[in-house]
């Protein structure tokens, strides 16, 4: 079962829902917000099923 997380667009500050899996430990990757397009790296830790931390940050261009 996936876990929905809300966070804000670091450019347009978009509030934005990404389901992440809890099967993966740590997982780190780009995707464009859903709003302004912009790329996004999202970063996040799960431990025991539950999110454990979780980072939004711009990319320089």
């Amino acid at each position: 079962m996936e876990i929905e997380h809300y966070f804000q667009c670091p450019y347009c500050l978009a509030e934005i829902s990404m389901l992440l899996d809890p099967s993966v430990a740590q997982q780190e990757y780009i995707e464009d917000c859903e709003v302004c397009c912009n790329p996004i790296q999202v970063a996040y830790g799960i431990e025991n099923g539950e999110l454990h931390w979780f980072n939004a940050s711009g990319i320089e261009q």
